[in-house]
């Protein structure tokens, strides 16, 4: 099936290769990946010099650390000397240093080359041109964001003209002051599904009604399919009797002072693609990170973001917790039941896309672009 022979009412989803072919993937990893802007850490986990973190963007290892100024360093984890990775555990702290475990050749957090076995006997060798090689990096919303691009896309166009494209302004989700909230809870999931289905399961509502009975009693439009992200500003209402963004509906935990009235008793999504959802309601943020491991497997790490007093305090956050879990299960578990489908040779051509799913084809046209036209059909 061709897109000229389907109804006006369906047009065509990406083919199946393009979720698992990892010809496909490697291309992602290159073309999107490694060239946009990509959030990697909550920057309180760096609260001070020698914090470290490692992250895969792409197909590379990134080491990220705060310096003794204060301000968020990225590298990449490779040794300037034979290659050897610096770090291997996925977080930690260093005194003063990174130090390769192979030769000791060591760098400091600033990235300069300050030690070597005999490097005094070679003056020729430059401490800062032969010390780590950074990325581009930025702190906003309280996360560190990273670009391995020689030349970096525009930060206000490409990550906070996500967020204005979908609530008109950044003054709305400013409201939020999501920078100074606390993590009350982090749960990281596995999800054996390409990162693309994730993407597009979250910007429809198509699928509301059928895999989410918790969310669509709290917020009861998401049931007639449309999803809120469609429309520029607009927050899906809370149900009339419902009280908070919980399991049962139940009333929330503090609300967050700049919440403005009419974004109070809504729930707003944002996708910052190509790896970020952020979740807004009244008296929390729900904070999505994806990370692309495989063709058909992702990473996803989600932070529950909630005023500090309420998480110092130890208040009770699991049903608030509990909501969003839920959806994240039901969501991946209908991502991982698609997985294996896209290799079928019946969906080689690919699927379709019901009118209230029409907007995730721009999704696949982007994908498409930034591929420059190399996804197969």
């Amino acid at each position: 099936m061709t897109s000229t022979s389907l109804p006006d009412s369906l047009i065509a989803t990406l083919p199946g290769s393009a979720y698992t072919d990892p010809g496909v993937f490697a291309q992602e990893q290159e073309h999107i990946f490694e060239t946009m802007w990509f959030c990697v850490a909550r920057s309180s986990e760096l609260a001070k010099p020698g914090a470290f973190r490692t992250v895969d963007v792409g197909r590379e290892s990134i080491l990220v650390t705060r310096a003794r100024d204060l301000s968020v360093r990225a590298y990449f984890n490779v040794c300037r000397h034979r290659g050897a990775r610096l770090r291997t555990e996925e977080s930690g702290e260093v005194k003063r240093a990174f130090q390769c475990p192979y030769h000791a050749w060591t760098y400091d957090l600033d990235g300069k080359l300050v030690a070597a076995p005999n490097l005094t006997r070679m003056p020729d060798v430059g401490r800062t041109e032969y010390g780590l090689v950074g990325v581009a990096v930025r702190e906003w919303l309280g996360y560190v964001w990273v670009c391995l691009a020689e030349h970096p896309p525009s930060f206000e166009e490409d990550v906070m003209g996500e967020v204005i494209t979908r609530l008109g302004d950044v003054e709305s989700i400013d409201r939020y002051g999501i920078a100074n909230l606390s993590v009350g809870r982090r749960i990281v999931y596995d999800v054996r599904a390409n990162w693309k289905l994730i993407i597009e399961n979250f910007m429809e509502c198509y699928h509301c009604a059928t895999i989410h009975p918790e969310l669509t009693e709290v917020l009861p439009e998401f049931a007639d399919g449309y999803a809120a992200q469609y429309y520029v500003g607009h927050g899906a209402e809370f149900g009339a009797d419902v009280q908070g963004f919980t399991v049962d509906g139940s009333a929330g935990l503090d609300r967050i002072p700049g919440v403005s009235e009419d974004q109070d008793r809504r729930y707003y999504a944002i996708t910052v693609k190509p790896q970020v959802f952020i979740n807004l309601v009244p008296d929390h943020v729900i904070f999505h990170r994806m990370y692309p491991v495989a063709a058909d497997r992702t990473i996803v790490e989600c932070d529950w973001l909630y005023l500090p007093h309420v998480v110092a305090s130890g208040k009770d956050v699991s049903r608030s917790v509990e909501l969003f879990d839920r959806v994240n299960r039901q969501d991946f578990d209908a991502c991982e039941r698609t997985q294996p489908g896209m290799g079928s040779r019946l969906y080689a051509k690919g699927g379709v896309l019901v009118p209230s799913e029409h907007h995730i084809g721009a999704f696949h046209a982007w994908v498409s672009e930034r591929l420059g036209g190399r996804t197969p059909r």
